[in-house]
This record gives C-alpha cells, structure tokens and sequence, in this order.
C-alpha cells in the first residue's frame, strides 16, 4: 500500500464526510469493480449489516480504539463489499478508496485485513473462523471485567459445516455468554440442514435464538435488540437463495 493510501485509510476521521443513507448503498457498491466480488456473498448481507451500524452498534470511527466498543466481526469475509460500503457510508473511511477495491495497493481486499481496513476488527474470510473467535473475544472481556460491550458475528449458514463453528456453540450456550450475538445469513447455500431449521441448532445448545426475514429492516432490529438474559443470541436472517 502506498504512503498516499495508507494515509487516506488511516488519517483523522473526522475530515471524512459520512452521510448514513441505505438508499446511497448501491451507489457505493458500484464503485467496486473487478473480478472475484462475490457479489453475491455482499449482496445477501446488506440490510442485516446496514441496520446493525444504523441502529444497533455502540461504535463510531472515532471509537474504533475504545474499550468500551461494541465489537462487530465479519466471519463472511469473502464478500466484503456491503461491509465496505457500510463502513464507508457511516465515515470509518472515505469512499474514495472504494474503487481501488482489490488492486495491489488498495487497503480494501477481497477478504478484510483489519490492519488495513478502519474499523475492521478482524481478518477474516476462511470459513468457521469467526464465531470461534467471537467466543474468545467475549472470554476475553471478561477477564478484563468489560461486561458491557456486545459482541456481534456475521456468519454464512454454509459456514455451519465446519465443526469449529459447533464446539462454538456448544461452549457458548452453557458458559452463558450474553455479551455474545451471532448473525446468521441464510441464503440456503449449506451443505447440511437441521431439523427444526438454523435456530434450532441454537436453541439446543442453550442459545436464545430468531428467525426473521433478512430484508425486513423492523424485523431484524427487533430481533437484533430481544432481550435474552443470561444467554448468547443467534439472530437466523433468511435472504433470496444463492443463485
């Protein structure tokens, strides 16, 4: 990354001018070309993530380093471009780096390297990654007596074949980790199902757990702040199917 670049990633965020508008998402998007988007993979997450820096999250650009933070961790990080676009619409970064997205000296790549990326707070994009470490960021907290920042995940329901995202959820629902909230999208592209569905798989483990329509703004914020008192939550977020 050149010296120009790493500036405008990392420079002061208070010169970046953030208007927070839904409606302008599709204009920011456009602005990433190339290969290998994974437009589908960004596009399924687009509201869920929209309304979780809209209205939910307790964290700004000039918060990115609080210990107070709510933390937010993108596990589906192979199709990273609404979590670019929302970053950049809520001024973590300026939307001028937008359309360097994955060339060589762009901080923006295919997959988020959060040394690069403001307000990124992992690398992510291996799958069944995420949630494991979700688990051992809400431990950590803990042990540091943080009990009141939230920790949020975003993972793919195919991510539900790797078996670490299952000793997850096993530990997770016992151990009552209510700092912790899992967002799954599900855009029927799992190799295995459940009886009962995603949140089932949940709810056994211990787990407070929903189901909603993954385009319904009200229906995800509602389910994004039910109360679930001594429990983690998963919020399962259906989307159109992978084509």
């Amino acid at each position: 990354m050149t010296n120009t670049t790493a500036a405008q990633a990392h420079g002061h965020h208070a010169a970046f001018t953030a208007t927070p508008d839904f409606a302008g998402l599709p204009r920011l998007i456009a602005l990433m070309t190339g290969d290998e988007k994974h437009a589908p993979a960004a596009h399924s997450t687009l509201d869920a993530l929209w309304v979780l820096y809209d209205r939910v999250l307790r964290v700004t650009p000039d918060a990115v380093d609080d210990p107070g933070r709510d933390r937010f961790l993108l596990s589906k990080g192979h199709g990273p471009m609404a979590y670019y676009a929302v970053l950049a619409a809520h001024g973590f970064f300026d939307e001028s780096l937008l359309p360097g997205f994955g060339s060589y000296d762009s901080p923006l790549g295919h997959h988020p390297d959060r040394l690069l990326v403001p307000g990124a707070e992992i690398g992510s994009g291996s799958l069944g990654h995420g949630l494991p470490i979700a688990v051992g960021t809400v431990l950590g907290l803990r042990a540091q007596g943080l009990t009141d920042p939230r920790v949020w995940v975003l993972i793919g329901d195919a991510e539900l074949d790797e078996g670490s995202n299952h000793e997850a959820i096993a530990h997770a629902g016992p151990a009552g980790l209510e700092q912790l909230h899992t967002l799954v999208i599900d855009n029927a592209s799992a190799t295995h199902g459940w009886p009962g569905g995603i949140a089932s798989r949940f709810t056994s483990a211990g787990w407070a757990a929903e189901t909603v329509d993954g385009r319904d703004h009200e229906a995800l914020y509602a389910a994004f702040t039910a109360p679930h008192p001594g429990r983690p939550l998963a919020v399962v977020a259906r989307v159109e199917p992978k084509g």
